[in-house]
């Protein structure tokens, strides 16, 4: 196998690269404080844990939309929601949109996904189209376990590898009928809890590993994102993790008596209904085993993406890597009486842990609470590769602030825009986070009887967001400085990126 760089004696692989390899670890529905890292001394998680010890980790992280295919474009574009395009789930990311892995591509790298994308519809046994410009050479493209399309990469794995399982899980499918054809019902097959080898998350690390030990021309640095599906619910882990999680340890869910002193919490409720319409029933008869599974979700991710590191490690290319892992969006599980996402603004559903490691670049044991954004890890990629033009690209790059030589935007900014399913009520949200406080807007539909409301945070002193500010009196001033630094913010993220070519 020709690998990039020259082997030392003892046959120990020494890289000589410039740029980077760049591997990309990206979960689905992960909240912030479901890492021991993060403070959850009920997370099982000694390798994320120590891959935070041994480079960044990144306190304050927010994505840009509640809602995964928004959010994932305004990773792949560096660009804000209200900019790229794709504003919903089911929207399709317009084509004349770059992404930055096309960038890398003609940078000289060699790209690849597994696991999900999420950048056009995959409902149901819809296979999601791809991109002419995504750039990736390896395209392992699954949307998840439970997504009946044919070209469902991890379905046609395990039907190879265990063609007795895939028949009982996926009977339809076993029989040579059209994947949509079978009654949903059969999607309730345990699938979450196979056994472990056979597990989604286990897939994606057995590509992610046989990615990394492919054979490419020297001086051909890699990007890899390994999509996990995991923790996303519906809830459930194979044995094995579950047993690792005591459910009696864990506190209940925060604010779980403060809903109905929540502006706005009709709207909050519709929407959240048709987003999750067990939420309620799940939250309220056993929220600790809701958790327990959640957390035995990502003791399982924990596991496989030690196999990961374990294997770049073995390649000889773990010093010469930048490694980033994060989550698309967050889960509310049971805060405030919601599960899932959707229009809720709260910390669970829109901060996500962030985490670098590069060897000699960044520092072990750096711990960082500035505020920072989804859009900031294009700008770190594409500054790591050395790409210094990328039409559009709003975000900045982390490795000034892991450097100390520059300071963050000292705000976040996160939208929801009625990207529930078909039939829910046109609900619209907007987050703005600055220093300690945090506003939500719920905004108002005119010729309607919904007028604007709103929800204002103390962080610093209520960091679990159970007193509601808007209306009180004593925050007036606070209130409405914060309006007017969300106007401002709304003004300075619009897209200018179309030249002006006369003065009229």
């Amino acid at each position: 196998m020709r690998r990039r760089g020259c082997r030392a004696e003892g046959g120990c692989f020494v890289p000589t690269l410039h740029k980077p390899n760049i591997l990309l670890l990206c979960t689905s529905q992960q909240r912030f404080d479901s890492l021991g890292c993060y403070g959850n001394t009920q997370a099982v998680t000694p390798c994320l844990d120590g891959l935070a010890e041994s480079g960044a980790k990144f306190a304050a992280c927010y994505v840009q939309s509640t809602e995964s295919s928004p959010s994932r474009a305004a990773l792949f574009t560096g660009k804000y929601p209200r900019n790229h395009g794709l504003w919903a789930n089911g929207v399709a990311l317009p084509a004349y949109q770059d992404m930055f892995t096309r960038a890398l591509a003609d940078a000289g790298y060699d790209c690849g996904l597994i696991g999900r994308q999420h950048l056009s519809s995959c409902d149901d046994a819809a296979t999601e189209a791809r991109r002419d410009n995504d750039g990736y050479r390896v395209f392992d493209w699954s949307h998840g376990p439970r997504h009946r399309s044919r070209q469902n990469a991890y379905h046609e794995w395990l039907r190879q590898k265990a063609p007795e399982v895939y028949a009982q899980i996926f009977p339809w499918n076993a029989r040579g009928r059209n994947a949509d054809a079978g009654p949903s019902e059969t999607l309730n097959h345990p699938i979450d809890t196979v056994a472990p080898e056979l597990h989604y998350s286990h897939w994606v690390a057995e590509r992610a590993i046989a990615f990394i030990g492919t054979e490419r021309a020297e001086n051909e640095p890699f990007f890899l994102i390994a999509n996990f599906s995991d923790p996303q619910g519906p809830f459930g882990a194979p044995d094995t993790y579950r047993a690792q999680i005591d459910a009696d340890a864990l506190a209940p869910p925060k604010g779980t008596g403060t809903a109905e002193k929540r502006p706005g919490n009709a709207r909050a409720n519709a929407g959240q209904d048709a987003h999750a319409p067990d939420a309620g029933t799940i939250a309220a008869d056993d929220p600790r085993e809701m958790q327990a599974q959640y957390l035995a979700m990502v003791a399982q991710i924990d596991a496989e993406v030690a196999r990961i590191l374990a294997a770049l490690d073995a390649s000889g290319q773990a010093e010469d890597t930048l490694v980033i892992f994060t989550s698309d969006h967050g889960e509310m599980l049971g805060d405030h009486n919601a599960r899932q996402n959707g229009p809720m603004m709260n910390e669970g559903a829109t901060r996500v842990p962030l985490i670098l490691r590069w060897p000699g670049r960044v520092p072990p044991r750096t711990d960082l609470p500035d505020l920072v954004q989804t859009i900031d890890i294009t700008a770190t990629v594409l500054e790591a590769a050395g790409i210094t033009r990328f039409a559009g690209q709003q975000g900045q790059s982390l490795l000034p602030l892991i450097d100390g030589t520059a300071t963050g935007r000292g705000w976040a900014f996160c939208e929801y825009r009625t990207a529930g399913p078909r039939a829910a009520p046109p609900v619209s949200t907007t987050m703005l986070r600055r220093g300690d406080v945090k506003l939500i807007v719920w905004h108002g539909r005119p010729a309607t009887t919904w007028d604007a409301d709103g929800e204002l945070y103390d962080l610093a002193n209520d960091p679990d967001e159970t007193r509601n500010l808007f209306h009180s009196a004593e925050c007036d001033d606070l209130r409405e400085a914060m309006m007017d630094s969300l106007i401002d913010v709304l003004c300075s993220i619009e897209d200018q990126t179309r030249p002006r070519v006369a003065k009229w």
